[in-house]
């Protein structure tokens, strides 16, 4: 089984983030992707996030039609800060084995990799995707810098479309369709009253206005 580990606190989630992760599916031949909503995520200001379980069924909801998407509580039910490293130690002891181990991350958290817990254990533990609007050998890329440093900094060596770790972990970049849309649009525009309508799914867009989230 080849299995994504799709990470993020999903306040709301829209379709920025469902269509990143088809089409890393779609690249990679992933089996399954995980949505795993974080319960208190550490790099987001507590007052900002819906309850987390009104997050998790909003994730639920989206993804109910796609056979290939699963949702996991894994993090809510730990309760305190979500680390990304505790999440993918959690899901090689229970994932069905074999089973090769791949987590989606953006661009813009790929290049604060340092800064995570044991960040130098992550990427022995399991393979790196990085999903982003440009390649990482995009020269006119304003990331293109801090990119080069962090694969550096962890030992990832080119190998034809992808990178290597020593460890022998794998680390692939996949440009994903450019949607201009992101969680704090949407709160924004829910705060200005403004229509949200198909820049999420309607059952996710219903489930706000039932609860009066944001």
């Amino acid at each position: 089984m080849r299995v994504g580990l799709f990470g993020g606190s999903f306040n709301p989630i829209h379709f920025g983030h469902l269509r990143s992760a088809e089409e890393v599916r779609e690249a990679l031949n992933l089996d399954l992707i995980y949505f795993v909503p974080a319960a208190s995520p550490p790099h987001k200001v507590e007052g900002e996030l819906a309850p987390a379980e009104h997050r998790l069924a909003m994730v639920r909801l989206a993804t109910k039609g796609n056979r290939h998407f699963m949702v996991s509580d894994t993090e809510i039910r730990r309760l305190g800060r979500s680390y990304t490293v505790d999440t993918t130690r959690h899901f090689l002891q229970t994932l069905r084995q074999p089973s090769t181990l791949f987590l989606m991350l953006g661009a813009d958290l790929f290049v604060d990799l340092e800064t995570w817990k044991e960040a130098a254990t992550l990427v022995t533990l399991c393979n790196l995707v990085v999903h982003s609007r440009v390649a990482a050998d995009d020269t006119e890329s304003g990331h293109h810098a801090t990119v080069v440093a962090v694969l550096k900094r962890f030992g990832y060596i080119k190998q034809q479309d992808h990178y290597v770790h020593p460890s022998g972990q794998t680390l692939s970049f996949v440009e994903t369709t450019i949607l201009p849309i992101s969680a704090t649009l949407i709160r924004d525009k829910l705060r200005r009253r403004e229509s949200i309508r198909y820049l999420v799914p309607n059952d996710v867009l219903d489930y706000i206005e039932r609860h009066g989230l944001y």
